[in-house]
């Protein structure tokens, strides 16, 4: 099975295109290795899946083409808990930024996003 349809039945991204679009921009690793989206997927295979939700390692239980509810979706995988308590303990962190102040409300001024394209390295002179 392709890997891309795994991570969507899975519901590690809401459509196969992004599972696709994250294999391409090399955010999945199997066994070790990245992983193209046509990579076949087999029962017992180790993946490192970094999403906007972080960084998960779980080992592949069952395949399925079909995209069911989340509680048939969890019998697939099995999430390793070294990484459950890796995205545990950035979560709590993120919940502190946002409690200090760390984090502005509202959209970011004009100033705001030049300072931001600026640290991206998007400088544009025009």
């Amino acid at each position: 099975m392709r890997i891309d349809k795994w991570l969507w039945a899975a519901r590690f991204f809401k459509t196969r295109g992004l599972a696709s679009d994250a294999c391409d921009l090399n955010r999945i690793d199997v066994n070790g290795a990245r992983a193209k989206a046509s990579r076949e997927l087999k029962p017992g295979n180790m993946l490192v899946i970094r999403n906007e939700a972080g960084e998960f390692n779980v080992e592949v239980l069952a395949l399925s083409e079909i995209r069911g509810p989340a509680t048939v979706a969890a019998t697939l995988y099995r999430e390793t808990d070294e990484s459950k308590e890796l995205r545990a303990k950035v979560s709590e962190e993120r919940k502190m930024m946002l409690a200090g102040g760390g984090v502005t409300e509202g959209r970011p001024t004009k100033q705001d996003r030049r300072n931001i394209n600026k640290l991206r390295g998007r400088v544009h002179r025009f």
